[in-house]
């Protein structure tokens, strides 16, 4: 993957941050190795030194912490994330992060690889309504579950393209709420809420990434949350840039195999929310086939219409 200049291996003589004019709290170092480096003064290092991917605080994060380090991104190019260390995967050494395996979001066409992933999986889908062995038993279990067709009605096996933009541009006509709404702003917002008590999000700890923008941070660090799905998570990203310019979405929160978006501009109409349902159940049909809600439809009323956050999880 093309990277930027990496400011972070500066954090090993200096973890306050000050020569990227940053004032950090105790952090470390992750590498491409999963290898955790506390961070002390140059000369002190013992091991191997790599190429370090993210640097994350020790302690919890805190509503105000993301605003806090918000000048990061102006004077270093270092982006705010939330990782979640509290899971059963453990922390970030455990995440089998592999930058080495990415390609670049940029060399993708959005589009191209939706209607790939929507393709695809009707093609295995086909033909999986018909009975098999043990289907009587299953049913009487479960129940009837919907068919293909029923799930990701009101659309066909053939994928349906791009839903439209929601995000205001120059000369459009749009609610004063709406235009107001600055993504970066938004996303800092989200993350007070997902870093305060009783959020669904067990140890949220706020991270430092090199990244172009927010869309690429899962490529930088070599995220494999959706590798049973796509081992190449910058076709994802590619997506996810496409997301940035119609509705305004940030990379909020990574935890070992969920991501969280905030949404600046979410669909309002049920026409607009059908459209991102179809986009979302391409990028991850384990939001809908394995989630709360047994069709596309459902799913667009309850996770996408006039909703802040997406989030997505995958098997």
């Amino acid at each position: 993957m093309a990277t930027l200049p990496n400011p972070l291996p500066k954090l090993a003589a200096d973890p306050s941050g000050r020569t990227l004019g940053l004032e950090l709290p105790p952090g470390k170092l992750i590498d491409a190795g999963g290898t955790s480096h506390a961070l002390k003064a140059v000369g002190e290092r013992e091991g191997a030194w790599h190429e370090p991917l993210l640097w994350h605080a020790d302690a919890p994060a805190t509503p105000g912490a993301w605003s806090a380090l918000e000048p990061a991104r102006r004077t270093s190019g270092l982006l705010p994330l939330l990782v979640d260390v509290g899971g059963a995967q453990g922390g970030l050494e455990d995440w089998e992060l592999r930058p080495d395996e990415v390609s670049y979001p940029g060399d993708h066409d959005a589009e191209e690889v939706l209607a790939e992933f929507w393709e695809e999986y009707a093609a295995d889908e086909l033909g999986a309504d018909e009975d098999y062995p043990g289907k009587e038993a299953v049913v009487e279990v479960f129940g009837e579950p919907n068919t293909y067709d029923e799930t990701i009605a009101p659309y066909s096996p053939e994928w349906p393209g791009l839903a439209p933009a929601t995000t205001p541009t120059a000369g459009q006509d749009a609610p004063d709420a709406l235009a107001a709404t600055d993504p970066d702003t938004h996303a800092a917002e989200i993350a007070d809420f997902l870093s305060a008590e009783g959020s669904w999000l067990k140890d949220p700890r706020l991270a430092l990434v090199p990244a172009r923008r927010s869309a690429d941070i899962p490529a930088a660090i070599g995220w494999s949350g959706p590798v049973n799905y796509e081992g190449d998570v910058a076709r994802l990203c590619a997506v996810l840039r496409s997301w940035e310019d119609r509705f305004g979405i940030r990379v909020v929160a990574l935890t070992f195999d969920q991501l969280v978006l905030s949404v600046a501009a979410p669909p309002t109409t049920t026409a607009e929310a059908e459209a991102v349902a179809a986009e979302h159940f391409a990028f991850c049909p384990d939001n809908i086939t394995q989630g709360n809600h047994e069709a596309l439809r459902a799913y667009a009323a309850q996770e996408i219409l006039d909703q802040q956050v997406w989030s997505f999880w995958w098997d």
